[in-house]
């Protein structure tokens, strides 16, 4: 901890006396415009004439900053309410054009598209993404060069491309309301063109030189620059819902008859209030926090520690960036049924903040983190959160912040995590970033749902230090854990603690022209984990090389060597990692195939034995309007019997089918059937155990979006699990579901 302490210090010296980057000399400069501009996809206008047109681009993969191989045109300009992008994409075989009907940011790397990408605030760190297929399907997210790319966020935008017999046209309309910018004027901001071509190659063009070996992202946009008299702010959208559902039940058990419920109706509002372009105020009352659509099931057997969730919620959605540090001490799934919700987040000068406070009504889980696995507490409770982060931004590449969180749980108890972070980018090559947390808890008095819970004190650290440093050829990466085993973050997502850990990856890259293959990287790395008392969890060495080549492929092969903790005992494994990734045509549009195959150990009994997983995704879409999506994942464990012979401990399955039939960009009918078993030898298993479980859930769902905030959802759902009595599937739940809900904007 010393080191870390010490480190932590001279890189934040380092940052509080770094010196300003100047703006690059070459720049778009953008006029206004005397017209609004109709969105229909149609370039004829005069106003498009007028606009600033970006005619030089760059092909950054697979070539290394070449002039494009297909002709690519941009335009940009603003009136008194909204920005506007332009694109003429020229393409000598429109035939070939990639454009699915499709959702909402259902936009994959696969398919053309382009756009626009915005740093409004000029920091050379975020930037938020505009991006529409040559449907005039919308993809939008946060581009952070430090927590990479989100599509979870949505913005108000409107978009309208055309396929011509030249290629294919697009045009956006971007409220000012929708972006957040710094006051006063003439503003300043970045801007990247983009286009992606999937054809022999997936061909990537930006309106900016992209250095290879270079760090970071956004921080290639080139300044924007002739933006005057932009909005001030005092903007508004009240957004009321209303849902309505039945849910229906076996009324003595598994196979009984089902009982319809009452019609449970729930009316909520969110509202938002742009008091001037940099702030963002969100009220939420009653919130609707149910999700259109199930999380895809994941298998939880031979599971050391919690699984991951993303976040779909809106309400949490705004400057959700800011939450994003290296220790994931705010995980907003955590926050799991509120009452009512309010967050701010705004930026003045150089300074970027966000904080929210609300009431949770609990009933999901809380993690119980330990150094060798972790476990979940039903939070029976209520409680109030409050979530807040500082970030100061030094130069154009570095920062510093704090982060707060805090539980106050009713009836007694609390988690308080505080500390701060940082990222020092020092050259275009290397990146290093920290944090140090410190946290303060009482335990609710409820030991009836955890042992610990019994009004305890605990109080500890979490550390995390990495270095990276990146060229053309070399790479490498060191990462420093170290964790108190009585640090918790309850409203994060930290599921291993007591702790520490060392980390170190390097590759070596090789790149061809004109070659199937035009990308190989070589690599190695080495792992040692080990308790606070020194006792090893984990040691590993992996060597291992990836190549991408043809039709978006990428494949990859890892071999693991490495010795695991369980209990008292020591074992090495040796395993094989792989996953190989390829999108061959239009219609089998995606194919994905990863998994492990070797040496497994039986964390449950703490014995050796030998299994793998297998996990298949793919993408097919025999038109323009429907899709179908499938997955399957396998997992299975072998293990020596008493008696002699080996046995088969566990089989876990799931498989998932998802089929979209799109109306149009605004509307879709969707499918849904999901299947997850386990089969089980109860002579393996020192404890009682089912022999099989086994669970079918299928939906059904209507839905219309005139944007993301004014939609109708109409579904269907039904469950059903194994009835080892009658050895069948037996309905567990019927639902109907009804949501409308409508944005007024001003």
């Amino acid at each position: 901890m010393r080191c870390v302490f010490v480190l932590c210090g001279f890189v934040l010296s380092c940052l509080v006396s770094a010196v300003e980057v100047a703006t690059a000399d070459d720049s778009f400069v953008v006029a206004k415009s005397g017209t609004a501009m109709v969105i229909d996809g149609d370039l004829s206008e005069p106003g498009w004439r007028q606009a600033a047109a970006v005619t030089t681009w760059y092909e950054t993969n697979p070539g290394d900053n070449l002039e494009p191989k297909v002709e690519n045109v941009g335009y940009l300009t603003y009136d008194d309410n909204f920005f506007y992008a332009a694109f003429e994409f020229l393409d000598p075989d429109p035939g070939k054009i990639r454009a699915p009907l499709s959702d909402r940011d259902n936009v994959p790397s696969s398919t053309d598209y382009g756009g626009v990408i915005l740093d409004t605030r000029n920091d050379g760190k975020t930037a938020q993404m505009f991006l529409a297929n040559p449907r005039g399907v919308q993809y939008d997210a946060i581009s952070s060069d430090v927590t990479g790319e989100d599509s979870s966020p949505d913005f108000f935008w409107d978009a309208a491309a055309r396929i011509h017999a030249r290629g294919w046209t697009l045009e956006m309309r971007i409220p000012f309301s929708s972006l957040r910018y710094d006051g006063g004027t003439p503003q300043v901001w970045r801007v990247l063109l983009y286009r992606n071509y999937p054809r022999d190659f997936r061909y990537q063009m930006f309106s900016s030189r992209l250095p290879r070996g270079v760090s970071c992202f956004v921080c290639n946009a080139k300044p924007l620059t002739g933006l005057e008299g932009l909005p001030s702010g005092d903007r508004f959208v009240l957004a009321p819902y209303v849902t309505a559902a039945q849910v229906s039940e076996p009324e003595d058990g598994l196979g009984s008859p089902l009982a319809s419920g009452s019609v449970d109706t729930e009316p909520g509002v969110d509202l938002k209030w742009i008091p001037n372009p940099d702030t963002a105020i969100d009220v939420t009352v009653n919130p609707d926090f149910s999700q259109i659509e199930a999380d895809v099931a994941q298998i939880s057997s031979n599971e050391r520690f919690a699984l991951f969730f993303p976040e779909t919620r809106p309400f949490f959605l705004e400057g959700i960036d800011l939450y994003s540090t290296p220790i994931q001490a705010v995980y907003t799934r955590s926050f799991t049924s509120p009452d009512w919700g309010a967050r701010v987040t705004g930026k003045l000068g150089k300074n970027a903040y966000t904080v929210l406070l609300g009431q949770d009504r609990g009933g999901g889980s809380v993690i119980l983190p330990g150094p060798d696995g972790s476990d979940l507490a039903e939070q029976d409770f209520d409680s109030t959160v409050l979530l807040g982060r500082w970030r100061r931004d030094f130069g154009e590449k570095s920062f510093m912040s704090f982060l707060l969180s805090d539980r106050e749980i009713d009836g007694g108890g609390y988690n308080r995590v505080f500390g701060p972070d940082f990222q020092w980018r020092p050259n275009d090559n290397d990146t290093i970033t920290g944090q140090i947390l410190f946290s303060r808890s009482e335990t609710p008095n409820r030991p009836d749902l955890a042992d610990e819970w019994d009004g305890r004190e605990l109080s500890g650290y979490g550390a995390e230090l990495w270095w990276h440093h990146n060229t053309e050829t070399i790479d490498w990466f060191v990462l420093y854990q170290d964790f108190d085993e009585e640090f918790r973050a309850d409203n994060g997502f930290v599921p291993q603690v007591g702790y520490r850990e060392g980390f170190g990856e390097v590759g070596y890259t090789f790149r061809f022209k004109d070659k199937p293959i035009h990308r190989v990287r070589t690599f190695s790395w080495v792992k040692y984990e080990a308790d606070q008392n020194g006792d090893l969890i984990n040691r590993e060495l992996s060597p291992g090389f990836g190549m991408s080549g043809k039709w978006d492929s990428f494949f990859r092969l890892r071999l693991s060597f490495d010795e695991v903790r369980s209990g008292r005992e020591i074992f090495a494994r040796e395993r094989i990692h792989y996953r190989f990734h390829i999108s061959p045509s239009r219609t089998l549009s995606d194919i994905r195939f990863f998994g492990t195959l070797g040496d497994e150990v039986d964390f449950a009994h703490d014995r050796l034995g030998s299994g793998g997983t297998a996990a298949l995704r793919a993408t097919f879409r025999p038109s323009d309007r429907l899709e179908l999506r499938l997955n399957a994942d396998r997992r299975w464990l072998d293990v020596d019997r008493e008696g002699g012979g080996d046995g088969r401990l566990f089989t876990a399955a799931v498989a998932r089918v998802r089929g979209t039939y799109n109306l149009s960009s605004k509307s879709y009918v969707r499918l849904i059937g999901q299947w997850v078993e386990t089969d089980r030898d109860p002579s393996l298993y020192s404890d009682d155990v089912d022999p099989r479980s086994e669970f079918l859930s299928a939906s059904a769902l209507f839905a219309y979006k005139l944007n993301w905030q004014t939609v109708l959802f109409l579904g269907y759902g039904d469950n059903r699990e194994y009835d080892p009595l009658r050895d069948h599937l037996e309905e567990a739940e019927r639902q109907l579901f009804l949501k409308v809900s409508y944005a007024f904007q001003r």
